[in-house]
Parts: structure tokens; sequence; C-alpha cells
């Protein structure tokens, strides 16, 4: 499901339910967005009010997140011309506490997640463990030709 979030708004939530006292760039939290995005096998896009930085060569090494300034539009007008232009809104998810775009969100048909929740769901995702898959012989045993090599490797004759 293709996400797009309203970064500002994001970024403000962060710091309001945030535990450590480190403050969060913009940068560090799209890291972070993508990390998710790359592990639930999803894309999405993330929209600052303004122009942001001057350098903006760290955003290039961003993967599965497109990152654009409003510039002198506001990152929601931008964000509901996505939402209008859409082809698929049903598949869209928005992430942002603003009740405008929350409400452009549900008249599309599109899922609204507040930016706490999803900050929220960032966190647990990316602390879980992934977890690692069995190889097929552990359940299968070894074959006759694996046993007697080893046995032969550790000098217990058959």
């Amino acid at each position: 499901m293709p996400v797009i979030i309203d970064g500002h708004n994001l970024l403000h939530s962060i710091h309001k339910i945030s535990e450590d006292s480190e403050v969060l760039s913009e940068l560090q939290m799209c890291l972070i967005i993508s990390r998710y995005l790359r592990r639930n096998g999803e894309s999405g896009e993330i929209v600052f009010d303004g122009v942001g930085p001057a350098d903006k060569s760290g955003f290039d090494n961003v993967s599965n997140l497109e990152i654009s300034f409003a510039g002198r539009d506001s990152a929601d007008t931008v964000i509901e011309h996505k939402i209008k232009a859409n082809t698929a809104p049903k598949r869209l998810s928005i992430v942002s506490s603003d009740r405008r775009l929350r409400r452009a969100a549900q008249t599309r048909k599109s899922t609204a997640v507040k930016s706490e929740d999803f900050w929220r769901d960032v966190q647990k995702r990316l602390r879980r463990k992934k977890t690692v898959r069995e190889p097929i012989e552990k359940r299968l045993g070894l074959t006759e030709s694996e046993t007697k090599q080893w046995l032969e490797y550790f000098g217990f004759e058959q």
C-alpha cells in the first residue's frame, strides 16, 4: 500500500511523544521510515513544508521513499493534490494528524493514519527481530550419503 506522509506533521508528533532527548532531523526520520517501508515491502512519499535544506544530497541515498519539499505551497496542499490525482485512492494510506488531510483521505476512501500511531508502528516493527527461516534440512534430516560423510569425517566407521 503506497503511503503519503505529511513530513513536518510527523516530525512534530515524534518530538511530542519522544522519550529520548535527542532531536530527530528530517533526514534521520526519512532514513528510519525508509527501513520500515523496505521491511514491509512498501513504498512511500513524504512531503515537507518549505524549500528544505540548501544541500539535499543526504536525501539521495534514501530508498523506497520519495522526498519532496512543497516550496511556496503548503505540504497539506501538495498532499491533497496527490490524493485527488491518485488513480487507486483506496490503496493509499495518508499519514497526518491534520484534520484537513484526514478528511481529504476519507473523502477518496483512502486510509488515514494519525502521525503518532504511524510512528509507534514504525518503532514497534523495527524493534522486532527479523525471523530467520529454518533450513528444510532441519526438518528432513541428513541424507544417507551426508550422514556417512560426517561419520567418516569424525572417525566413526560404519
